[in-house]
């Protein structure tokens, strides 16, 4: 089947994630078309109502499938035991196997939908090793967005020299950088590209038995499942990318990857979570992450309430302070461009 048959809009993307929700599925199917069109996540919290989060406001799940502003006695809470359940069945009941994620606090869903969990940490010699009694569950509705890409590669053509995309959560990031890889990959920026796409949590590609969901582009090959830092270095040695891109970087180990795939000749194209500039020069990891030398520009994504929308971009040396830098960057900084997912 081709690619752009199996492409999915907001409304249908909405339907499948809502899919996955047992019982609790058919009800969210009967709220208005548009409110599918905008949500972000459906969230799920023991001993309170049912909530679907756009990113201009947050409804209110009633008995009858209809949304309010404001919870009511309309509005059913979630049980315990109803949320214990909703857990088990996006886990396919088999725990074990989703340890690893659910250590981290996410599932990553079928279709690259993601589900937050929280709940009460199993600790053991410091470190969390488990969760018992589940009290909150965000599902995180992926989209796919043709053109959310587009403002950065207007601004800066293809990213060579390597590219940050920095963002609070929900801002956008995955949604961009899977078009960045897209647009890099099926020709539209004037040739082929060879990109290597580390997928570590499958919201990127989402794959289904080695078979990409979201469209990465036509010379894309995609590492799903990797941890950041193996999915990098194996890019390196089998695949000889021009592009390396992954989502969420954090932590040394991601950092000294980045460094092996830059001195391997790759570009790299990441994000990473920084809700502004003052946060990405504050917080030590986004500062180890542009001290590697391997981002020539970093893009500042608005917000939540405008998800996509390019706020900022600079030169990742200015970003630092280091003047020294500005032949190897090259750019400089632009402010309040227009634009943002629709």
């Amino acid at each position: 089947m081709a690619m752009e048959s199996r492409r999915k809009g907001p409304v249908r993307r909405f339907e499948e994630a809502a899919g996955l929700l047992g019982g609790w599925g058919p009800l969210l199917g009967k709220i208005p078309e548009e409110v599918k069109e905008e949500a972000q996540e459906i969230r799920f919290r023991a001993g309170k109502p049912v909530t679907v989060c756009t990113g201009r406001r947050t409804w209110f799940l009633t008995g009858s499938g209809a949304l309010l502003p404001q919870a009511s006695s309309l509005c059913p809470s979630v049980s315990p035991g109803e949320l214990q359940s909703l857990f088990r069945g996006l886990c396919a009941d088999s725990l074990y196997s989703r340890e690893p994620e659910i250590r981290e606090g996410y599932l990553t869903l079928r279709g690259g939908h993601r589900a937050g969990v929280c709940g009460t940490a199993v600790v053991r010699d410091g470190e969390v090793s488990s969760l018992r009694d589940i009290s909150t569950l965000c599902i995180r509705i992926s989209r796919e967005y043709p053109g959310a890409a587009d403002e950065i590669f207007r601004r800066l053509g293809l990213p060579e020299g390597g590219l940050l995309i920095a963002g609070a959560p929900s801002s956008g990031k995955t949604t961009v950088l899977r078009d960045l890889a897209r647009q890099l990959a099926n020709g539209s920026r004037g040739r082929y590209c060879r990109v290597a796409v580390v997928d570590e949590r499958g919201e990127l590609g989402s794959a289904c038995r080695g078979l990409a969901e979201n469209d990465l582009g036509l010379t894309a090959d995609l590492l799903s499942g990797y941890p950041k830092e193996q999915g990098i270095l194996q890019a390196v040695r089998s695949l000889s990318p021009e592009y390396i891109l992954c989502d969420e970087l954090g932590g040394e180990k991601d950092a000294r990857a980045v460094e092996a795939g830059m001195f391997a000749g790759a570009s790299i194209v990441a994000t990473v979570h920084a809700g502004s500039r003052e946060e990405l020069r504050e917080r030590p990891v986004c500062r180890r992450l542009l001290e590697t030398g391997a981002f020539a520009h970093v893009v500042q994504l608005a917000g939540r309430s405008a998800p996509g929308k390019v706020l900022s971009v600079e030169k990742a040396g200015d970003l630092l302070g280091q003047a020294g830098r500005t032949a190897a960057v090259g750019g400089g900084l632009r402010r309040d461009w227009p634009g943002g997912i629709p």
